[in-house]
């Protein structure tokens, strides 16, 4: 039987950076992992796919509406080849977790293809071609998240599908129906939007993208109504039926009416939850919350001392970055260091078009919390680089401390707001003024300017170029 310091259950984000920086401390490390590729959701079925399919949907609606405003003519009519977008993509994902099996080479970490089940605390019995056990001073559960569903949606993966069907279909819909307007469902019906499909989205919430600022909330709904989708917040849906080819949602809207939508596929993408089968959890003392998450302490240990759990097991927000950021704190607690996380400073991101990215509080949490804060906003179309890649929709605001100016939240939609937001997780890391960054010398032109232009506006106002 093969012992190690650390074995690993999931090999995504979470589980194979953790992996890395075990074996970057001298740790003896293993890493289980039920299917025969590594990377788990993010780089098989989520966030590397799903971005791929973003980008050459976006090169395509480029091509079609704005290349002649650029200057460049293509003779003939612009068509959509899907199969070979779709195959694009799974080149980009093999590329992607291909990496990863270089990493695990390069560190030394022994990779185990099979359902990893604790037999008890230190070992664990692996389910794979063959079954075999291994000893392991601690264990790591990164087994991560699956799509949620309602309880009266039956997911054929067919015609109602969820995230990981959305990612591979053979011909673009006519009528996507999309439950939930959250991240997945934003992004992936951009994706089909701008290939063609007619797109409703049903969300239960009074805003899509509720969990962030409403002010971003707001903006991006109007430029989504702008592109001719159809948005229907405040819909409780209560039942989804496929009739041949068709599938028919029923839902009530905020005054109790019956609404019908008849459409030929149906995401439904109202959220992940925990992913725990076989883990067998009990065995090794692990107690699970009634939500399906593992229970962990300040150190993310779980209920038994020698295990840690890190991602979308446990609670707070189901991302990739999170979890990254978890299984290097998780390696260095085991190793005797002391590392650190706030979790106010993981940004979140959603990759449509505008992308929407924000850090920190938002306006209704500093309310709620009696906190007494400013306000300095600045519109993108205010820039010249904006102006000059036509990418004009969007603002940043920054919500700083009225009386010590300290930057609280930072939240933007623009053109590639995914980047700029670490701008302001590394003001926010130094407890950076509003003044401090408005002072910064910011190249022009660019986007980030939107930053230093919303910092002059909470500081006292003074926007220059608005």
């Amino acid at each position: 039987m093969n012992s190690y310091d650390v074995a690993i259950i999931g090999s995504g984000p979470g589980g194979y950076v953790a992996a890395i920086r075990c074996a970057q401390l001298g740790m003896k490390t293993a890493i289980i992992e039920k299917y025969s590729v590594l990377g788990g959701t993010c780089l098989n079925v989520g966030c590397i796919p799903s971005k791929a399919l973003l980008d050459s949907s976006h090169h395509y609606e480029d091509a079609v509406k704005h290349f002649e405003d650029h200057g460049i003519e293509i003779p003939g009519d612009i068509k959509v080849n899907l199969e070979k977008m779709i195959a694009r993509k799974q080149t980009v994902v093999d590329q992607t977790t291909g990496g990863i099996d270089f990493l695990m080479k390069k560190n030394k970490v022994d990779v185990y293809q099979g359902v990893g089940s604790f037999k008890d605390a230190t070992h664990i019995t692996i389910k794979g071609e063959k079954e075999e056990e291994i000893e392991a001073k601690n264990t790591i559960i990164a087994t991560g998240s699956k799509p949620s569903t309602l309880p009266f949606i039956e997911i054929d993966k067919e015609r109602i599908i969820t995230s990981t069907e959305a990612l591979k279909l053979k011909e673009v819909p006519k009528h996507l129906i999309i439950i939930g307007g959250g991240v997945i469902g934003l992004e992936l019906g951009q994706v089909y939007k701008r290939l063609g499909a007619e797109v409703t989205v049903v969300e239960y919430m009074d805003r899509i993208i509720p969990t962030m600022d409403a002010g971003l909330s707001k903006e991006l709904n109007k430029v989504f109504k702008k592109e001719k989708f159809n948005m229907k917040a405040s819909h409780k849906v209560k039942s989804v039926e496929r009739v041949g080819d068709d599938v028919i949602v029923k839902a009530d809207d905020k005054k109790g009416n019956e609404v019908e939508f008849k459409g030929d596929y149906c995401l439904v993408s109202v959220g992940r939850k925990p992913y725990t089968d076989g883990l067998n959890a009990e065995a090794a003392g692990v107690k699970l919350n009634d939500r399906g998450q593992v229970e962990v302490n300040a150190h993310l240990q779980t209920t038994a001392s020698n295990i840690y759990a890190i991602g979308d097991v446990v609670k707070g927000a189901m991302l990739a970055h999170k979890a990254e950021e978890e299984g290097v704190f998780v390696a260095e607690t085991i190793a005797g260091q002391k590392p650190h996380i706030d979790y106010n400073l993981i940004p979140g991101v959603v990759y449509t078009w505008p992308e929407v990215a924000a850090v920190g509080k938002t306006e209704e949490q500093l309310k709620e919390a009696g906190v007494n804060y400013k306000v300095g906003q600045f519109p993108m179309r205010a820039l010249g680089r904006s102006r000059a890649s036509m990418d004009i929709d969007g603002f940043v605001k920054v919500l700083a401390d009225k009386n010590t100016d300290e930057i609280l939240g930072v939240h933007m939609i623009g053109a590639r707001a995914a980047d700029m937001i670490a701008e302001a997780v590394v003001a926010m890391e130094y407890r950076a003024s509003a003044e401090d960054v408005s002072r910064m010398s910011h190249a022009h032109p660019t986007f980030t300017e939107a930053i230093k232009e919303a910092a002059l506006a909470a500081t006292d106002d003074r926007a220059l170029h608005v």
